[in-house]
């Protein structure tokens, strides 16, 4: 396995491996924006990026969005803390898909990303997930957007997640969504 590569795809017997394994947040303080994925894939947590899988439409958002002058890829997340972004997740072991985390488990996130949100003050914490906001912030009627709420002076933002899976929004969708935060924000 060469994990953390460009170009690596990993075998199914990497991605059976990769399960409860963890990506280490792309934090620091000071951010404009710290996106928070729900949880990383096992594709991710395979190669060590997040939104590692190459259909992830996370990586041409940002880009679409303003967010990045260029598509980066998986492999250059480190370039978005050169530009006052962040990634974390509200949970951080990584799963086939979000539906294996509990409810109890989502909360428990939520209050480690308030943590993290408190040590860290980014301008903005953009939550990717709209169901995943309304169990881990217990706001049942929330919506995407921002939030009324905040994390002392950090505001919240939630934004549909960019995962394939989530075919409720197509690409151009998302960039929208996605433009207004970075609007709202001087991103």
């Amino acid at each position: 396995m060469t994990e953390g590569k460009a170009g690596y795809r990993p075998t199914p017997e990497d991605l059976r491996a990769a399960y409860g394994k963890r990506v280490p947040d792309l934090i620091a303080p000071g951010l404009k924006v710290l996106f928070c994925g729900i949880n990383p894939s096992l594709y991710s947590a395979a190669v060590g990026h997040h939104f590692g899988r190459p259909g992830n439409r996370f990586w041409p958002t940002l880009h679409a969005a303003g967010f990045t002058g260029r598509r980066l890829s998986p492999h250059e997340e480190q370039e978005l803390l050169a530009a006052g972004y962040g990634i974390t997740n509200v949970v951080s072991r990584a799963t086939a898909t979000a539906a294996e985390l509990s409810n109890e488990e989502m909360i428990r996130g939520g209050r480690t990303v308030v943590a993290k949100v408190r040590r860290h003050s980014p301008a903005v914490l953009a939550v990717l997930g709209v169901t995943a906001y309304r169990v881990a912030w217990n706001r049942p009627k929330a919506v995407a957007g921002r939030q009324p709420e905040s994390i002392g002076p950090t505001r919240l933002w939630v934004l549909p997640n960019p995962s394939g899976l989530n075919a409720h929004y197509m690409l151009g969708d998302l960039a929208r969504l996605f433009r207004e935060l970075r609007d709202a924000t001087d991103g």
